[in-house]
């Protein structure tokens, strides 16, 4: 058998090393806004998208993703039509939250339900880049010391707690640093009980498990405010895909777009802050 010349062949191994690289990075694959053709779609012509069974406000209204109320709804749809997809041409499928948190391939193109982009995710799934870099929020009773607060200085003097383990508490701890030390709990259950009691006067939680909370978990309580991001790199929620999607980069270009024009802040605006109700306490 005739020899290849030596450079030819360490030429044609780095090619072929860099094709295998580019397919398992996110996808590389050229992808053109507005027109479809250029997309790697799991059926063709319609964009797949999973979200929980129930999805809850304000991520999703009416349990119906379909609608495109909601935030996380509307983000989709938007993202959607910057891919070239007219409304009637995305698919909605159900799934469990964690299910899809395995390798493997999925039958969808991305989901969408709260997930909070981590290094360990990331291990066995691929994240567009974030849609939602995520808020601590105070929750308590319409009757608390807090409500009315619009600066971290005008919380140091309550009672706060939050569960252990949680970005929530490192926010107190870190950043609100109240006078009295935060009270720290096991659980949301332990939390309720501890306000209910007017040992606390309020509670910090990442605001989806905010919204659930006060939606499911503590009646009667509300969402006092926001907080401002903290940080270079604050926890954020992107949508997940399987290892390797080619779709990843051309969802990324659709986000940067929305970004870029105002559009992502003002569906957050309209969903996350229900138009200005909940209002945002500063550093």
């Amino acid at each position: 058998m005739k020899r290849l010349p030596l450079l030819l062949v360490i030429a044609l191994v780095a090619v072929a090393c860099g094709t295998e690289e580019d397919a398992g990075s996110g996808g590389s694959e050229a992808c053109e806004l507005g027109d479809i053709s250029t997309l790697d779609l799991k059926a063709a012509d319609t964009l797949t998208v999973a979200t929980g069974e129930p999805v809850f406000p304000p991520w999703m209204i009416d349990d119906d993703p379909a609608n495109g109320q909601g935030f996380e709804s509307a983000v989709v749809y938007a993202v959607a039509e910057e891919l070239g997809f007219e409304r009637d041409q995305v698919e909605w499928v159900r799934t469990g939250f964690t299910e899809a948190i395995v390798a493997g391939e999925k039958d969808y193109d991305f989901n969408v339900q709260q997930y909070t982009i981590t290094e360990e995710r990331d291990q066995v799934v691929d994240f567009s880049d974030g849609y939602y870099a995520l808020r601590q929020a105070i929750v308590g009773y319409g009757d608390s010391a807090a409500v009315g607060a619009e600066s971290v200085s005008d919380l140091q003097s309550l009672r706060i707690g939050a569960q252990l383990g949680t970005t929530s508490l490192d926010y107190i701890e870190n950043v609100i640093q109240p006078e009295e030390p935060a009270s720290v709990y096991d659980s949301n259950a332990d939390a309720k009980a501890a306000l209910d009691a007017d040992q606390v006067d309020a509670l910090v939680f990442d605001l989806p498990t905010a919204y659930f909370v006060t939606a499911v978990e503590i009646e009667g309580s509300v969402i006092l405010g926001q907080l401002e991001e903290v940080g270079d790199a604050p926890e954020e929620l992107g949508f997940l895909f399987e290892d390797g999607s080619p779709l990843v980069p051309c969802v990324n270009e659709a986000l940067e777009a929305l970004r870029d024009g105002g559009t992502l802040a003002d569906i957050e605006q309209e969903w996350l802050a229900q138009g200005g109700d909940i209002p945002t306490i500063s550093r």
